[in-house]
């Protein structure tokens, strides 16, 4: 890591923070201060420390600051996990580059910085240069038989191939345009199918490798929630070795980890493997496990889609053969330890190996997941699901953890010191919805610090409130540094509590009568946040007919390229659904009126979703609040902060759903949105979106 500034350490954070404001040209700000000395603080004692901070607070130099500080200090890397590319690339490219340069003349040397990605993301050079077959590689393009597709298909491998001569990097993130998922999955490879550095033949010049090397030099280290579940959860030392994690956009944090744990079964995934197997094994064994396939594939047929209680008929009998001939497979591929083969031999057996390790291993953790006969008890959830293709119908067989939370507070808590931050963390006015979701205790009284604590040179705060659950050990702190904006003041809840709750039939009358006033009155600058993408069509063909604006829609252009065109265009609107909810970031007079058709409840059919209200309702909880309601006010708190981007913004957030009016859960969700000024006065509404237009 390096040498300290001084014989006694590096320079208070206090004072880091404020060389660093000074030398960016920024001003000092209270929330900022407050975060960065209570991050400080958290990795001084090793408590965790949950921040919610609101946009303009300056919050990833209140993180950075003190994880440079603690880097240098212990000579030990710092982990910084994201949800999405944007903030990863923000941090990387503007945030990182700019701060380093910024504490150099006080710490006595630039602090170094690393983006670590999964192999998956960085080209192959040695699956290139085998010149393996992209249907060989592709266990899908046996299904391309439309000839404009497989033209396209080739036309972007040569791209990739081309782009292989010039990259430094080969990370898929700099390809610009990019290409889709089966193209780039000819020139890259997984971290199961990957020969390893020990027997790669071009593992000095492999971009993956490159990364890795980097990333265990630097002071930071900036990752993503899938790689930080790979390292703490799954057991694969991928990262660095670290002390500290800080988890941004850590409302995400749950679901990428949800979903890095969850396994997927199909006939096509079986038959491929059987087919990657080849000449490398028995052809009786891998007929077995081809013929094994086929016979899901007919007894999927027969099941209805959704979430399963207990094993159907047949499947129980495929899968146990699925896991038999899968082993049969695995073991006639012989472990890994052929070094003295041809590189092609054995790049052709670490595919297969890849392969039938998956099929094996989600085919065992199926027929296990019903081992308890309370389903309520089961450590995981099974269902099936249908997808549509080209006119072919595909079912897919999932397995997916009923809670992450225990694998967090033992595998993440339980082995670094956490810091989580998001805009979005306090729901109902507490921390407690998503530290149960993380595995932390609940708390025990009120846990917001609201003055900064004094270091007593006891390496605690006394004064602190902290929670700590006995079993675990883990000791936690919740802190709100607030926003930089006026909420009361900026901006206006409206609850359209006059309208009828939403149908199941579309958008009613009388809500695309709201929707019309309100962009009138507003003169366009709108965001429309809709539940589904029917509602959002639905809604942006009926206003086109009566409002002579422009109405932007997601799915008519790229979607980065319709927010483009939302914020040159201050008179127009743009609807849309989830990506828009938390993906724009559009300040000024181009967006005063923020419109949300319903209350964002997660689909009382999804199988996760029921299956954990299930289970906590048996537990004598409340399932239905801990679970959908818990998701509808993280999104409806993620859509609301749409609204104001700058300090000089003002508008309108429109809930269209009178539910929050008028039902008991109402209260908890608009406990969960900023402190606007509210009203459900429709004439209030519409006369302060005409001033503020006016104005």
């Amino acid at each position: 890591m390096g040498q300290t500034s001084t014989a006694t350490g590096p320079p208070p954070v206090a004072e880091l923070l404020a060389a660093a404001v000074s030398a960016l040209g920024g001003s000092e700000r209270e929330g900022q201060q407050q975060m960065a000395g209570a991050v400080e603080r958290s990795l001084r004692t090793g408590e965790h420390l949950a921040v919610q901070a609101g946009t303009g607070t300056g919050k990833s130099l209140a993180y950075l600051v003190p994880a440079i500080r603690h880097a240098l200090e212990s000579e030990q890397a710092v982990v910084v996990s994201t949800a999405t590319i944007a903030l990863q690339t923000q941090l990387v490219d503007r945030d990182l580059p700019r701060l380093t340069k910024a504490l150099q003349p006080v710490l006595g040397r630039e602090p170094t910085f690393a983006i670590l990605k999964g192999r998956a993301n960085y080209l192959c050079k040695h699956k290139i240069e085998s010149g393996a077959q992209a249907a060989a590689d592709d266990p899908g393009d046996e299904q391309l038989f439309d000839p404009f597709q497989v033209s396209a298909l080739g036309r972007q491998v040569t791209r990739l191939h081309e782009w292989a001569e010039q990259t430094t990097t080969g990370d898929r993130d700099e390809l610009v345009p990019g290409v889709t998922d089966r193209a780039w999955r000819q020139v890259s490879v997984s971290a199961r199918e990957c020969l390893g550095a020990s027997r790669c033949p071009v593992a000095e010049d492999c971009f993956s490798e490159h990364a890795r090397r980097a990333a265990g030099s630097a002071d930071v280290v900036v990752t993503n929630h899938a790689m930080l579940a790979i390292d703490a959860i799954e057991g694969r030392a991928v990262l660095p070795d670290h002390d500290v994690v800080v988890v941004d956009e850590a409302h995400n944090l749950v679901d990428r980890v949800t979903s890095v744990a969850t396994g997927e079964l199909t006939a096509a995934a079986v038959s491929a493997a059987a087919r990657r197997c080849g000449k490398l094994v028995d052809q009786a064994l891998s007929d077995a496990l081809l013929d094994a396939g086929e016979g899901l594939d007919t007894v999927l047929a027969e099941v209805v889609p959704g979430r399963w209680e207990r094993l159907p008929e047949g499947v129980g009998r495929m899968l146990t053969g699925i896991r038999d001939a899968s082993w049969s497979c695995r073991q006639a591929l012989g472990p890994d330890r052929e070094k003295g083969g041809r590189d092609d031999d054995a790049t052709a057996r670490k595919f297969a190996l890849a392969l039938v390790e998956e099929v094996h291993d989600v085919a065992g953790r199926l027929l296990t997941a019903f081992d308890r006969e309370d389903p309520a008890t089961r450590p995981d959830v099974v269902w099936c699901s249908e997808t549509e293709r080209n006119s072919t119908r595909t079912r897919a067989l999932h397995v997916a953890p009923l809670s992450v939370a225990g694998l967090l507070a033992s595998r993440l808590f339980g082995r670094s010191t956490v810091v989580l931050t998001s805009a979005t963390l306090a729901l109902g006015g507490s921390f407690d919805a998503l530290a149960r979701q993380w595995g932390l205790p609940a708390s025990t009284g009120d846990r917001a610090i609201t003055e900064p604590v004094p270091d007593d040179g006891s390496g605690h705060d006394p004064t602190q409130h902290a929670d700590r659950d006995p079993a675990t050990n883990l000791v936690w702190h919740g802190l709100d540094v607030g926003s930089p904006f006026a909420h009361g003041k900026a901006g206006i809840l409206y609850v359209a509590r006059h309208l009828p709750p939403p149908g199941r039939d579309g958008l009613s009358p009388a809500c695309l009568d709201e929707i019309e006033a309100l962009v009138r009155a507003a003169g366009g600058r709108a965001l429309g946040l809709f539940s589904s993408m029917r509602a959002a069509k639905q809604a942006a063909e009926d206003l086109r007919t009566r409002w002579d604006g422009t109405v932007l829609c997601q799915g008519d252009d790229a979607t980065g390229t319709l927010v483009t065109k939302f914020a040159a265009d201050v008179e127009s609107v743009l609807f849309g659904t989830l990506s828009l909810w938390q993906g724009v970031d559009v300040p000024g007079e181009s967006l005063q009126l923020v419109m949300i058709d319903r209350i964002p409840f997660p689909r009382p059919d999804d199988p996760l979703v029921s299956a954990r209200q299930r289970a906590v309702d048996a537990r004598g909880g409340n399932g239905f609040l801990t679970v959908s309601a818990t998701h509808a006010a993280l999104l409806l708190a993620q859509g609301a902060g749409r609204l104001l981007r700058g300090t000089g913004d003002r508008g309108v957030v429109a809930l269209l759903d009178s539910r929050v009016a008028t039902k008991q859960y109402g209260g908890f969700l608009r406990g969960s949105l900023p402190p606007f000024w509210s009203t459900q006065d429709p004439a209030v509404v519409r006369g302060a979106l005409e001033r503020l237009r006016g104005a």
